[in-house]
């Protein structure tokens, strides 16, 4: 290979660019894993209500409008709200920031991990804490993980947003094989699929054995490791 040529590679064969993407993927299915346990307390532990699965939350509240089985109303309310209050303001402070793991991309990450974790303490210290204190958790929940699901499009691991997986298993199907596809993306969206739905197992057994403040303190924690992760290796990059 002609030595001038290597400075005319594309940004994706670069052996550095690839583990850095390998690096990334796996930090954003960490982050997908933490989301099922935070779905799992939220529906189990505050009154049938998703914080960050939103496609669920707003058909909750669709049927909670209509008296349906006593679902709620509040709760669907608050998390919405959340949800889009925390994607608007961290799309804003990220707006002009490269594809890739920022300084900004760490620092909402780990108000993400520091907000939850602090959450789940207040509730290991307040044994029986008032209904309009869980309520005000859901919609600090729909927060940040808003802000989450907007960190995560900037970080741009492609098929996976650590909040839904209605899209990645649409793409599971229609890229597969058997629909005439390479499935070249499945893995990773296996792997996202696998890891959200044992992230609730975890999410529902930790409510079980330990209660919600202990699960939102694993959660959390989750979220504020792999913030400093993805710090620390994208600045030794």
């Amino acid at each position: 290979m002609d030595p001038t040529s290597r400075s005319f590679q594309t940004p994706s064969t670069h052996p550095a660019v690839a583990v850095s993407a390998q690096r990334h993927l796996l930090l954003v299915l960490c982050l997908t894993f933490s989301t099922g346990i935070i779905d799992a307390l939220g529906y189990l532990g505050l009154d049938r209500v998703f914080t960050a699965n939103m496609t669920g939350n707003v058909v909750i509240l669709g049927m909670g409008l209509m008296g349906a089985e006593g679902l709620p109303v509040l709760g669907p309310l608050l998390a919405l709200a959340g949800f889009l209050t925390g994607a608007t303001a961290t799309g804003r402070v990220l707006r002009r920031v490269p594809k890739g793991w920022g300084t900004r991309t760490t620092v909402v990450l780990s108000l993400v991990g520091l907000i939850t974790l602090g959450l789940g303490m207040s509730l290991l210290l307040w044994q029986n804490p008032h209904s309009a204190y869980l309520q005000a958790i859901t919609g600090v929940l729909g927060l940040v993980m808003g802000a989450q699901a907007a960190a995560a499009r900037t970080i741009g691991v492609k098929d996976i947003t650590t909040v839904v997986i209605t899209s990645t298993i649409t793409g599971l199907a229609a890229d597969s094989r058997l629909a005439g596809g390479s499935g070249r993306g499945n893995p990773r969206r296996i792997a996202a699929v696998v890891l959200m739905l044992t992230g609730a197992a975890t999410g529902a057994g930790l409510l079980l054995w330990l209660g919600l403040g202990a699960g939102l303190v694993v959660a959390g924690s989750i979220v504020a490791v792999c913030a400093a992760v993805g710090h620390l290796t994208s600045r030794d990059a």
